[in-house]
Formats: C-alpha cells, sequence, structure tokens
C-alpha cells in the first residue's frame, strides 16, 4: 500500500510558532513577512532590513531560527509558496472577520483557517515524538492531564476515549487539585499539559512538578519555544492561526485534537486486544440507553 506524504508546513505557519520567543527586531521582520510575502521575497536584504527598521545580521538571526540557512533561502521558500496560494496570506488563511463580512463570508474564513491549522499540524508534527508519547502513556501506571478553559474540554474528551479503550486517567483543570494530583506522579507515571499558549501558569506548574517528581512529561501547545514546552519531556506541536474574536479558538481546540486523537489511536494499536475488549464491553453498557427506530 502507498503512503501519501503530508506537504512540508508552511513557512507561515513556523512564523507564527516562533512569534512569542522572537525579539523585538524579529518579531518586526516576522510581521513584514505576514504582511506582503511577495514584496519580501522580491526584496534585497538591505531594503527588508530598511522597511523594517534593523539590521542585516538580525534578518539573517531570524532566517536562521526558521531553519533556513539564511535569506537567500528564505525568498525562495517565499516565492515558492507565492506560487501554491494566493498573494496574501492574510487573504489565503481567512485569518480576519470585518465587521461587515456576511455569515457566509465568516463561515469560509472559519473554514480555511481550521482546515489550514489541521493541514499546517499533520505536516509539523514530530512522529517521533508523538510515538514516544504513544508509548509513555501505553504503559503508564497513572496518566494526569493538566488543562484549563477551553482545553480542558480536550483533555476530557481524551480522558473518556482512554477510559473506552482501558486507560484510565484524571483530568485537572484547577491549579491547587492538579498541584496536589502531581505532588504524587512519579517514574512509569505519565503527566500531560494542553496550553494553546504554552504559558498558561495552571497547567506549567503541576506539569514541572510531576516532572521533578519523575513522571514522564508532554506537552501539546501552538508555540514550540513557550515556556510549557522547554520545561517538557516530550512536546507536540500544533500549529493555528488566530481569527478575529477567536484567540485560541476552535482553530487550535480542533489542532489539538488531532494530535490527541492520533495519541488515543497509537495507544490503542498498541494493545490492540485489550483495547478491543474495553471498548466491546463499554458499548454493550450503554447499548440498552440508545432509542431504537
Amino acid at each position: 500500500m502507498s503512503v501519501v506524504e503530508s506537504p512540508p508546513p508552511s513557512l507561515e505557519a513556523r512564523i507564527n510558532g516562533l512569534l512569542p520567543a522572537l525579539s523585538p527586531a524579529q518579531a518586526r521582520i516576522a510581521a513584514e513577512v505576514l504582511r506582503d510575502p511577495v514584496a519580501v521575497a522580491s526584496s534585497t536584504i538591505g531594503q527588508l532590513a530598511a522597511r523594517c527598521g534593523t539590521s542585516l545580521p538580525s534578518v539573517t538571526r531570524f532566517c536562521l531560527a526558521l531553519g533556513l540557512s539564511g535569506y537567500a533561502e528564505l525568498r525562495l521558500a517565499l516565492a515558492a509558496e507565492a506560487g501554491r496560494t494566493s498573494p496574501s496570506w492574510e487573504r489565503g488563511t481567512g485569518s480576519e472577520v470585518g465587521p461587515d463580512d456576511s455569515l457566509d463570508d465568516v463561515l469560509r474564513t472559519l473554514l480555511r483557517a481550521d482546515t489550514r491549522a489541521l493541514e499546517d499540524t499533520v505536516a509539523a508534527l514530530d512522529v517521533h515524538a508523538l510515538g514516544r508519547a504513544v508509548a509513555a502513556i501505553s504503559d503508564a501506571r497513572r496518566i494526569d492531564l493538566y488543562a484549563v478553559a477551553g482545553s480542558a474540554a480536550v483533555a476530557e474528551d481524551l480522558r473518556l476515549r482512554l477510559h473506552r479503550i482501558g486507560r484510565g486517567a484524571s483530568t485537572w483543570s484547577d491549579v491547587h487539585t492538579a498541584l496536589a494530583s502531581s505532588a504524587l506522579l512519579g517514574t512509569g507515571d505519565v503527566a500531560v499539559g494542553i496550553s494553546h499558549s504554552g504559558e498558561t501558569i495552571e497547567v506549567l506548574e503541576p506539569l514541572a512538578r510531576a516532572g521533578r517528581q519523575g513522571a514522564t512529561t508532554v506537552a501539546i501547545t501552538n508555540y514550540p519555544r513557550s515556556p510549557l514546552a522547554q520545561a517538557t519531556d516530550i512536546v507536540l506541536v500544533t500549529s493555528a492561526r488566530d481569527v478575529t474574536f477567536r484567540t485560541g479558538g476552535l482553530s487550535g481546540r480542533h489542532a489539538q485534537m488531532i494530535v490527541l486523537d492520533a495519541l488515543y489511536l497509537g495507544v490503542a494499536q498498541r494493545d490492540y486486544p485489550l483495547a478491543e475488549q474495553a471498548f466491546d464491553a463499554t458499548a454493550d453498557a450503554v447499548a440498552d440507553h440508545r432509542r431504537r427506530s
């Protein structure tokens, strides 16, 4: 059976993932690249530096932060992506909703943003790290899931899915109970922290404590250089952009869900007989509560 490879993550997604960790000078460069990638692709390094009020070395450091060899490779990458997408990334990703947009426009904007988030997340996801997380969760004595606000609903969904295949897990959205639980974790346990920004203290604190206790820690975040990512053993990165009035919104949670779905299915595959038996048993338990026509 042939394997269909995912396209590489877009340069836009990589830039957005690095934004919180960039210096002020590099952030100005990133903003200009995101604003008008076609113009940057046709500019010299000096022209870009002048427009951003920064130096040539800052432009070079920005390129290196993206994993590129230098400005020449940045221009080539921008030119290549401009040929595959619309002239404006803002329009192409549908990241803005204006006050005069129709509901049809809003729906199409959301569809573009969410589809792009899923595609970029799958393309950029470190499959080796995903495999390590699957193995750790599959072998874990205890599994704690830490998340608040919108991410808490995603964590609860994962808890329920793991329960259906015989893998008990606990979700903690209150920082006091999360810290109390993390203090009892140790070697052989797994702590998973879910935070779009990677800066949520209520998630970072219990995850860091669990790590100090010897537990394997896993982070799901949109920003690979965030405090949460830096304090974790295994980092699984999503690639979602915010839409007006929707910061950390459903596009971010959809991206989180596809990562957590992959985690869940990976655990189920690893222990297929146990998972199948548990799934069948839980399905039978609620069968009489489904309305029959």
